[in-house]
């Protein structure tokens, strides 16, 4: 037994002597790795010339690959296996497992964290060949920690320098969907909440168009934006009997968790519907809410890029298009200019100041930063204030500088 030695396949610290072939071997107990070869003679010339030959060179392997390795390329080819994935993202996993285990970051780590490394290596392949897959469900499959599972999956990526192209959102909606119990092959959920799954998905990819080109997409995560899209597009297909049904039970009857931003992302989309729905002049009538734009979101939908322009113009524009109609117009007697001129101009610039610009969430609603309070009762130090006598020891260094210092109190 050697208790200074570390296995430096799997780090760990069992090593023990075995007898491998009448000669004796350091080997690793918990992954079998071995450490020291003995050494053996194999053909009649090395014999004849009593030349010896180690184990490895004497069966012709140049390399061998540990249990811990062997056990971590049949967890990729199982995890493959589950997800159905074709035997060309198989080998690319595998060779993305082997080349990570052998990089010095990856190498000595926990079992959970080489567990997910499996995970990373199978959902980069699937990136890179553009399968729908998301890193929940990965999770959901490893039984790992989402936020831990992140962390790997960025190392990975920055260590090995992988290249992976962002998931599409149409194909990400078509794989979220896919889990919904909305559809008629489900039996658990009532006759007037069931939608045709192509007619589901078709709406909720509109709706998250529209959520991409009013900024509510950049730099948020997806799954609440599609949860909260989901929810409009099955309201809005049969408004009927679907307007009272919130958004958590929505999600309990489609069988599926509410992220919590979902909430916040609903919010945000009812606001784009009813800025777009102020547009239309026979939707004022109705004066719209929450809960009642849902009926007209095919109507908004329709005219989307329309109502885009007309409700986020900025103000900018608007006083661009007030100055062009001011300079083609002819000119007016400056009496006329001083009683029509200026109630125009504040209708217009009112007009305008009540219109936000189309800015991303995070401009139009910044976080408030916090203000470090500076008590008055301290002074602020400057570094010029006088040394009291009864600290100036603390700075003396030197004899030399104690021997002036005590010669100067005695001359005082």
């Amino acid at each position: 037994m050697s208790g200074q030695r570390k296995c430096p396949d799997c780090g760990s610290s069992e090593i023990v002597e075995d007898s491998h072939y009448a000669q004796n071997q350091l080997v690793c107990a918990d992954c079998g790795f071995i450490l020291t070869e003995g050494l053996l003679t194999t053909t009649y010339t090395d014999e004849e010339h009593l030349q010896q030959v180690t184990y490895s060179r004497s069966t012709g392997q140049s390399e061998q690959l540990s249990r811990c390795v062997q056990r971590g390329i049949g967890r990729v080819r199982d995890l493959c296996k589950v997800l159905q994935l074709p035997s060309l993202f198989e080998d690319t996993a595998v060779a993305y497992y082997q080349r990570a285990i052998k990089h010095p970051l990856f190498r000595l780590v926990s079992l959970e964290k080489k567990e997910m490394l499996v995970g990373c290596c199978v959902f980069v392949t699937c990136r890179q060949h553009n399968w729908p897959l998301t890193m929940g469900s990965v999770c959901s499959l490893l039984y790992a920690e989402k936020e831990l599972f992140a962390k790997t999956y960025l190392s990975f990526l920055k260590e090995l320098e992988l290249d992976v192209p962002a998931l599409s959102l149409v194909d990400l909606v078509k794989t979220h969907l896919d889990s919904f119990k909305l559809f008629p092959n489900s039996s658990s959920v009532p006759s007037k909440f069931v939608e045709d799954k192509e007619k589901l998905v078709a709406r909720t990819i509109q709706v998250v168009e529209l959520a991409s080109q009013t900024w509510l997409v950049t730099g948020r995560h997806p799954i609440p934006i599609i949860t909260a899209a989901a929810y409009l597009a099955w309201q809005s297909l049969c408004p009927a009997g679907r307007l009272t049904c919130t958004l958590s039970q929505f999600c309990k009857l489609a069988g599926t968790d509410l992220p919590p931003p979902a909430p916040q992302r609903l919010k945000e989309l009812h606001n784009i519907l009813l800025r777009m729905a102020s547009e239309l002049s026979w939707l004022r009538v109705f004066k719209l809410n929450k809960k009642s734009v849902a009926k007209y979101i095919a109507d908004l939908l329709q005219h989307r890029r329309l109502l885009l322009q007309t409700a986020f113009r900025t103000g900018d524009s608007a006083t661009d298009v007030s100055l062009g109609d001011s300079a083609a117009a002819p000119p007016l007697q400056t009496g006329d200019a001083e009683t029509e001129g200026t109630p125009l101009s504040g209708e217009k610039r009112k007009c305008s100041s009540e219109r936000p610009p189309l800015l991303p969430p995070c401009l139009l609603n910044p976080r408030k930063k916090l203000r470090t309070t500076v008590s008055c009762s301290e002074p602020s130090v400057t570094g010029d204030e006088p040394i009291l006598d009864s600290e100036i020891e603390q700075y003396l260094r030197t004899p030399e500088e104690k021997e002036r210092f005590s010669k100067a109190q005695a001359c005082l």
